[in-house]
């Protein structure tokens, strides 16, 4: 990295994280399923070549159930149980379980990573950057310490039935899912902070009963009415939307410079390639 590159304190054993600049910002809306995840694998290949690490929010056209790269879908779930729920279907490149997207802030956060600096560190500084922009907003996130449970596995319970070690929650309620995945020496992590709690609705995409998750955090909620009443639409999602992504973009700016990300041609033309393989069967019923 060069020598513009700053440091976070990492996780673990406490190794210095060295972290690019600039942050780039990416307030790239909402799109389909496949769309999205095309969009991510394209900023990890970026993030293969690019100096600098970015910072993407954005948002789901139509409701959406994504499975972890090596979760198993067979027996569980069909292309007639998803729809059956009102929604679509895509098989992410990181880990975890399944998640239903609908009313909520996604996240992708992708730069370069050096092989001898731990994942676990990444994720961390990650992580801690939510919760600080979770807190300016009043909400008391924190995060799940280390060795407070162990990793769940792919095949475990739903994303939002249990939070892991280094997750962000609310009391014990998870209020974001994450998921990462390191590539050539590259690093992705994405996930969910919801405006709502609609993860129960996996139950019904299910072919066989599932346990219906316990109530997850949401920031509809848990904003304090201090934060509500400065919108201008208390009833529309949008503020929320806003105030997330704003705190996110100020958080990352107090102490590096922030930059808008531009998607150009070249970038566009690997999302397209890419859009072919997240819409392909084989992907995601490929377990």
């Amino acid at each position: 990295m060069n020598s513009r590159s700053g440091k976070l304190v990492g996780g673990g054993a406490q190794s210095e994280l060295p972290v690019p600049e600039p942050w780039r910002f990416w307030r790239s809306g909402a799109a389909s399923g496949p769309r999205n995840m095309a969009i991510d694998a394209a900023l990890l290949g970026r993030a293969r070549m690019a100096d600098d690490a970015v910072w993407r929010c954005y948002g789901w056209s139509t409701p959406t159930i994504s499975f972890g790269r090596n979760e198993t879908t067979f027996g569980r779930f069909d292309p007639e149980s998803v729809a059956a729920a009102g929604a679509e279907a895509v098989r992410r490149m990181t880990g975890g379980r399944a998640l239903f997207h609908t009313r909520e802030v996604t996240y992708s956060v992708a730069f370069p990573l050096g092989e001898r600096v731990a994942w676990r560190d990444a994720y961390d500084m990650v992580n801690r950057l939510l919760v600080a922009a979770l807190r300016s907003l009043g909400v008391e996130a924190d995060i799940v310490p280390h060795g407070a449970g162990s990793a769940i596995a792919p095949n475990g319970p739903l994303c939002f039935h249990l939070p892991s070690p280094g997750e962000v929650v609310v009391g014990n309620a998870k209020l974001a899912g994450s998921a990462v995945w390191r590539e050539r020496g590259a690093f992705l992590q994405h996930g969910s902070i919801l405006l709502h709690d609609d993860q129960a609705r996996l139950i019904h995409a299910a072919l066989t009963p599932l346990p219906l998750p316990p109530p997850a955090a949401a920031l509809s909620a848990l904003l304090t009415p201090r934060a509500a009443a400065s919108r201008v639409a208390p009833n529309d999602d949008r503020w929320l939307v806003d105030a997330v992504e704003t705190a996110l973009e100020s958080t990352l700016a107090r102490d590096r410079r922030v930059t808008p990300f531009s998607a150009d041609a070249s970038f566009m033309a690997d999302v397209t390639r890419l859009d072919v393989q997240f819409r392909s069967p084989k992907w995601l019923w490929r377990r």
